[in-house]
C-alpha cells in the first residue's frame, strides 16, 4: 500500500474559490484502494457551512512555535467517498468569512499551515510517501521536507510533488517578510531558490525543491516554458522540465451527469439528446426572457468576468454577434466591473437575443450547460478549464482558443474527416474568434446532421478524473521507485 497525502488550500465539498478545489476533494476518490491511501489536509475554515463543519470529529491539538510564539494546532477528521480528510484548526489564523482576501495575511497563514500539516503528520501516525502540494500556498511545503523536516526517521524518504494549478499565482513578498512568515534561513533567499527578481516566492520555493512537478494540462506544461505564458518563471520551468508533466484535469461524472441532473428541466441522454436536450433549451429562453425558438443558436458563457477569460475579444465585437437576429447568448458570472456592465448594456440594447446574469448560481450554470448549443471560451490562457469539459459532457459544444487545457480537451472539427468534438481558433484575435463562432452556426443551421455527430463524439469523449487518477498514479509509482 503506497501512502499520499494531498495538501491544499481548499477542496470540496468543504470549501471552493475555483477548480484547485476540485483536484483535491475528487481526484482522491479515483485512485485504487487496493493499492494507494490518499488522504487529504485542509485548513479548518470557520467558513465552512456549519452543518459539514459540525460533523467533523477531533482527534488531537499540540502546541507549535510559529513566527515568535506558541500557537494551537488542533487536527480534525472527517470522511467522505472513502477518503479520509483532515482539516489544521488554528481560529486566529482560518475564521474569516472567506478562505482568503488579503495577501499578506494569507502569506502567514499558509506558511503555518504548511508547517502544521508536516507536524500533525506523526501525531496522527500516517506517514506518507509523496506529499502532493497544490499552488503557492503550499509552496513551502517541499522546502521545508529538505530543511527542518529532514532529520529523523519520519519524514527522512517522503517524496513531494507540486501541481501548478494558475502560475499567475505565486505568494510574493519582499524578502525580509518571506524570511520572516517562513522561518527559513538566509541561504534559501538567493536567487536559485526561493528568491525572485529581489522578491521572495513561496511557489518558486515548491518548484525548486519538490521531486517533481505538474500542471493541469500537458500544452500549459509546454506554455509555461515560454516568456508569454511563464509569468517570470519560464527559466525555471525550463530547467525543471525533465520533471515536469502536464495532467490533464477531470470533472466528475456524477455530479455533471445529463442523464440524472436534478438542477435541469429535461434530462437526457446520448442516445435522445437529439429530441430531449431541446426541451432545456426552450425553458431557458422562456425563463431568461430570450425569443423561443429552438432554430436560433444558442451560445452559452459560464465564467469569471475577467481579461484572462478572453472578454476583451468578445467586447470588440460584440454588436457584430448581435447583429445576427439567429444567435443568442446567455451569460452567466462576475468578475470585472467594464465587463459585467458591458453584458448589462448589450442585455439592455438586444434583450431578445442577449441575457446577462450578473451572479453566481450553480443552478443556472447547470442549465445553461444543458440548454445551449454551443459554449464559448476564448481565454488568453487557460492552464485547464473545466467548463469545456462539462459542456462535451452535455452535447454543448465548446468554442474555445487553443491554447493550455482548451487545446489538450476540445478537437476541433475537421468536416472532410469527420471528426471532432468542437471548434476552436488558434491567433488571440478578435476577428478569428468572430468568424469560428459563425462557422460553427453554419454547421448547426445547414448541416444538422454533422452537428448532432459532433455532439455524439462529445458526449462520448471521457474527461472523468479516473484517466487522470491512473496518470497520477503512474508518477508516484516513479518518485517512489516502484
Amino acid at each position: 500500500m503506497k501512502n499520499i497525502l494531498f495538501v491544499a488550500s481548499e477542496a470540496v465539498p468543504f470549501i471552493k474559490t475555483g477548480g484547485l478545489a476540485d483536484v483535491a476533494g475528487t481526484l482522491p476518490k479515483c485512485f485504487d484502494k487496493k493499492y494507494y491511501d490518499v488522504r487529504v489536509i485542509i485548513p479548518k475554515y470557520m467558513c465552512i457551512p456549519e452543518e459539514i463543519r459540525f460533523k467533523f470529529e477531533y482527534l488531537d491539538h499540540f502546541y507549535m512555535y510559529y513566527n515568535g510564539q506558541e500557537r494551537y494546532v488542533g487536527i480534525l477528521k472527517y470522511v467522505q467517498d472513502g477518503v479520509t480528510f483532515y482539516f489544521i484548526d488554528n481560529e486566529s489564523y482560518f475564521s474569516g468569512p472567506k478562505p482568503y482576501g488579503d495577501w499578506l495575511y494569507d502569506l502567514e497563514k499558509f506558511a503555518f499551515f504548511s508547517q502544521a500539516a508536516l507536524s500533525a503528520l506523526p501525531v496522527i501516525g500516517f506517514k506518507p510517501d509523496v506529499i502532493h502540494c497544490h499552488d503557492w500556498q503550499t509552496g513551502l511545503i517541499p522546502v521545508y521536507l529538505k530543511d527542518r523536516f529532514r532529520g529523523g526517521d519520519f519524514f527522512k524518504d517522503i517524496k513531494s510533488v507540486i501541481t501548478i494549478h494558475n502560475l499567475k499565482f505565486q505568494g510574493v513578498w519582499d524578502v525580509k517578510t518571506i524570511q520572516r512568515l517562513s522561518g527559513l534561513p538566509d541561504y534559501y533567499f538567493t536567487s536559485d531558490k526561493l528568491e525572485a527578481y529581489k522578491n521572495g516566492n513561496y511557489l518558486k520555493g515548491g518548484i525548486v525543491y519538490a521531486d517533481a512537478v505538474t500542471t493541469v494540462s500537458s500544452t500549459y506544461a509546454k506554455e509555461i516554458q515560454m516568456p508569454f505564458y511563464g509569468e517570470g518563471l519560464d527559466g525555471l520551468m525550463r530547467a525543471r522540465q525533465n520533471d515536469l508533466r502536464g495532467i490533464v484535469n477531470g470533472i466528475d461524472y456524477e455530479e455533471f451527469n445529463p442523464e440524472t441532473d436534478k438542477l435541469i428541466p429535461q434530462p437526457y441522454s446520448i442516445s435522445n439528446f437529439r429530441k430531449e436536450k431541446i426541451k432545456n433549451k426552450k425553458a431557458l429562453q422562456k425563463e431568461f426572457g430570450l425569443d423561443v425558438d429552438e432554430k436560433k443558436f444558442m451560445i452559452g458563457v459560464v465564467s469569471r468576468l475577467t481579461d484572462q477569460k478572453g472578454f476583451d475579444l468578445i467586447n470588440s465585437v460584440m454588436d457584430e454577434l448581435c447583429s445576427d437576429e439567429n444567435l443568442q447568448l446567455m451569460v452567466l458570472g462576475t468578475g470585472d466591473e467594464r465587463y459585467e456592465n458591458m453584458f448589462r448594456h448589450y442585455d439592455w440594447k438586444y434583450h431578445d437575443r442577449v441575457s446577462a446574469q450578473i451572479y453566481y448560481s450553480d443552478a443556472v450554470a447547470h442549465k445553461i450547460y444543458a440548454s445551449c448549443d454551443a459554449f464559448l471560451m476564448p481565454s488568453l490562457f487557460e492552464p485547464c478549464g473545466l467548463s469545456q469539459l462539462i459542456a462535451l459532457r452535455y452535447g454543448t459544444l465548446p468554442i474555445v482558443r487553443e491554447t493550455g487545457g482548451l487545446k489538450d480537451t476540445v478537437e476541433p472539427f475537421n468536416e472532410y474527416e469527420g471528426t471532432g468534438t468542437g471548434f476552436s481558433f488558434s491567433n488571440y484575435n478578435a476577428q478569428e474568434m468572430l468568424n469560428t463562432v459563425r462557422y460553427a452556426k453554419s454547421i448547426f443551421t445547414e448541416r444538422r446532421r454533422d452537428w448532432n455527430k459532433i455532439v455524439d463524439r462529445a458526449m462520448a469523449a471521457d474527461f472523468s478524473w479516473n484517466a487522470s487518477a491512473l496518470k497520477y498514479q503512474e508518477l508516484y509509482d516513479w518518485l517512489i521507485g516502484y
